[in-house]
């Protein structure tokens, strides 16, 4: 057991320093020794993530360095997922986010995508440029948690208005969370267009769909 512990321990460590090569390596080790697909999920990669997503937070690590971590984290995800899957390991949460019509701007998004995944959330990322039917449709489809939208532009920003105005048209509000953010994106904007939620960076989007999932840290 010590030495489980000691694999997820590195496992989490190596992560938190991009090392891919060593994070494929220990969840390979971990495999081997039997630890459960669920445990490496949780008490390696999630773990490491959860150490990126607090220093990015506090400003110790910028966004080259979670891209580099996120990276890792993905190299033990791939390894794993299809073991989580055998087990029928329930996600935390499904959540689809993309970037709103007219809009081609996803660093931010991919940052927040990325972050989400790494901490053990199922995402369907719909990229740049989405509409409301394709909001609506993988709503219809993928009957997420949580939808997760993006604007760059203030000339886009009020196209997440729509899609929230479209979604109580169609009956689905209820059922899913509406999260927002970009960089001309602001609380007193959420509270507007009746947004569940705003997060000014990655880190915090990970927080708030913890609160709105009633998730524990």
């Amino acid at each position: 057991m010590a030495e489980a512990q000691e694999i997820l321990s590195e496992m989490a460590l190596r992560l938190e320093k991009g090392d891919a090569t060593g994070v494929k390596e220990l969840t390979e080790k971990a495999i081997e020794e039997g630890i459960q697909p669920e445990t490496i999920l949780n008490q390696g990669l999630v773990a490491g993530m959860d150490v990126v997503g607090d220093k990015f937070k506090n400003n110790e690590i910028f966004i080259p360095e979670v891209l580099i971590a996120a990276r890792a984290m993905k190299t033990g995800m791939e390894m794993i997922k299809p073991l989580l899957m055998e087990a029928n390991v329930a996600s935390r949460g499904r959540i689809v986010i993309g970037t709103v019509r007219g809009d081609l701007h996803d660093i931010g998004k991919n940052i927040v995508s990325m972050m989400l995944e790494g901490a053990g959330f199922e995402v369907m990322n719909l990229g740049t440029d989405m509409t409301i039917e394709k909001i609506l449709d993988n709503i219809e489809k993928e009957t997420p948690d949580v939808l997760g939208m993006s604007a760059l532009l203030t000339t886009t920003m009020v196209y997440m208005k729509e899609v929230i105005e479209s979604l109580e048209k169609a009956g689905k509000r209820d059922a899913v969370k509406v999260i927002i953010g970009g960089a001309p994106i602001t609380q007193a904007y959420a509270d507007e267009i009746r947004a569940d939620g705003y997060a000014p960076d990655a880190a915090s989007a990970v927080d708030l769909v913890k609160d709105l999932l009633n998730i524990n840290k």
